[in-house]
């Protein structure tokens, strides 16, 4: 690998001095293929090598950061970089450190000829059209990464690792008489081509299809004030969106985040209610074994029982505040600063049945999959999509519904949770901040909320 021919001592001089920072040095390769309407769309295949350096210094409560980046990964190049950004005293040593482990890929996607990953997305269409003759629009994707990464730090860290995602995403178009709907549908995660091989892909368009076949055929939902059950099915978008980026300590330190400035120790969901966001677990999305700062992965709880307990911290924000960081130093590629980020952020299971949750339900919602989010870091205010719901009557799932959302603030939404079920479930994602994309994965047990705005149909 071209990230491990050069000593890490060669780098040191680079950090010297610094109060934190590190050399990052990447080499990453992707393929992308999309296929609408029957014809691939557009296809990339790519691969790039580059070198990011950091050097932060502490000034009273200040963190002065000085960044650039090149493709000339060289220990001179990083010499030349620091040159130009600041100049260079003291020295540091560096201590060696293990390889992280790469896990689950059984077929590596660069052994599998793009003419391959092209094929399935005309497979699953073909077979989708003959199933679904309504279906207006069809649009299906292929993604797969590879990205080693060797981070050295001012702490004396030498880490490396190497990821492999394959991720798979439908989005059906339905219409009948005039009315459209759609589905979606996205699998992958941390393993190999063998995620979308065997028929995974097809039967996950499948689903996206059925989806928006139903919804033809659905009422639309009722606008109001309800009760509202979101199955473990639906993923974890409510987490990710209603607190888990109001958790990245910059959001906090900025004051974008109010709702949870200076609230460590304080209540901010219900006794049932434990959040953690971990890197460590095999397989998802948001998987890694170092952060793009070097620091070794490890589970964070972030609310335990419902205290505030932590929040989400990259190197830079830890030196603000004088503490260590918790490995959510994430970066989009070495041409980004890294920045607080989310991994694999999922609400802990409870202690009740998920059915008799729904069978408890008087009047209201039941979320089974969620569509898109976005949230309001400053007032805590999110809407989302619903991408499948029903509506429930006397604990009875009634009937499907169409072209709903769900409105609140998320410090009240996540107050209000009274029921937690012992299941959980997972959806994946690329989340954006600060015009860096970083994967993800979400994960939540049955849960409900006593009352929620649901947008919809007013009579």
């Amino acid at each position: 690998m071209t990230l491990t021919r050069h000593a890490a001592e060669g780098y040191a001089s680079a950090l010297a001095g610094a109060d934190a920072g590190e050399v990052f040095l990447e080499d990453s390769s992707w393929t992308t293929a999309s296929l609408e309407d029957g014809r691939v769309s557009e296809v990339t295949a790519g691969s790039r090598v580059g070198l990011g350096l950091r050097v932060l210094r502490k000034n009273g409560r200040n963190v002065e950061t000085y960044f650039g980046h090149s493709q000339d990964i060289s220990p001179e190049a990083a010499l030349r970089l620091r040159a130009r950004l600041v100049q260079i005293r003291g020295s540091t040593p560096l201590i060696g450190a293990p390889l992280g482990v790469e896990r689950g890929v059984l077929v590596d996607p660069e052994s599998v000829s793009l003419e391959a990953k092209t094929g399935l997305l005309t497979v699953v269409d073909r077979a989708l059209r003959a199933e679904f003759p309504n279906i207006r629009q069809a649009t299906f994707s292929y993604i797969d990464r590879r990205r080693s990464t060797r981070v050295i730090s001012v702490a004396g860290t030498d880490h490396r690792q190497t990821r492999r995602s394959v991720v798979f995403s439908a989005s059906i178009v339905m219409e009948k008489d005039g009315l459209l709907q759609t589905g979606h549908e996205s699998i992958g995660g941390s393993r190999g081509f063998e995620t979308v091989a065997h028929g995974s892909a097809l039967a996950a368009a499948r689903r996206a299809a059925h989806r928006a076949q139903s919804k033809l055929l659905a009422p639309q939902a009722k606008a109001g004030e309800m009760p509202v059950v979101l199955a473990a099915s639906a993923g974890g978008t409510f987490i990710h969106e209603a607190i888990g980026h109001s958790l990245e300590v910059d959001h906090v330190q900025e004051g974008t985040s109010p709702a949870y400035v200076g609230a460590l120790g304080k209540r901010v969901a219900p006794e049932s209610i434990t959040v953690v966001d971990d890197p460590t677990l095999p397989f998802q999305r948001g998987t890694y074994a170092f952060d793009d700062e070097g620091r070794p992965a490890a589970p964070t709880t972030l609310v335990r029982n419902g205290v505030l307990t932590d929040y989400l911290y990259d190197g830079a924000c830890a030196l603000r505040d004088g503490r260590p960081g918790n490995a959510h130093g994430r970066r989009e590629s070495f041409m980004h600063l890294p920045i607080p980020r989310m991994s694999n952020l999922y609400i802990a299971p409870g202690h009740d049945d998920p059915a008799e949750i729904v069978a408890g339900l008087k009047k209201g919602l039941l979320v089974t999959r969620m569509g898109g989010g976005q949230v309001d870091t400053a007032t805590g205010e999110f809407v989302f999509e619903v991408d499948e719901g029903y509506f429930v009557k006397d604990g009875e799932v009634k009937h499907l519904v169409r072209d709903a959302n769900l409105l609140g603030v998320g410090p009240a939404a996540l107050l209000s949770i009274d029921r937690v079920g012992w299941d959980i479930g997972w959806g994946i994602g690329t989340c954006g901040k600060e015009d860096q994309n970083v994967p993800v994965s979400d994960g939540q047990p049955t849960i409900r909320m006593p009352k929620l705005i649901v947008g919809g149909r007013h009579d």
